[in-house]
């Protein structure tokens, strides 16, 4: 994956310029800047804040189609589903097809 090209789309995406990536990212706007001057790819901790100034995770950032965010009610779901037998599993699964 081009890192600095996937950077550029984001940009793009959110409208915003270095100055703005470098503040949501709480870098310097000379660290965002010189990335792209010096077409340098970011440090794992450089490129890990920039997405949590976009709001995303490293694996919504490299994620090559869609990816799907768990959220903290499908987690709990999934470790609480991990924990059921397997009669306790087809049960609900009965429901869960029978309400779609």
């Amino acid at each position: 994956m081009d890192v600095l090209k996937r950077l550029r789309e984001l940009q793009k995406e959110y409208g915003w310029s270095d100055y703005r990536i470098a503040k949501e990212a709480g870098l310097s706007q000379g660290t965002v800047s010189n990335c792209y001057k010096r077409n340098t790819i970011p440090n794992i901790y450089t490129l890990e804040a920039i997405c949590n100034g976009f709001g995303i995770t490293l694996a919504q950032f490299f994620a090559e189609n869609d990816l799907v965010e768990l959220t903290p009610e499908l987690k709990e779901l999934f470790t609480n589903w991990s924990k059921l037998t397997e009669e306790k599993k087809n049960i609900l699964m009965q429901m869960i097809k029978s309400s779609v």
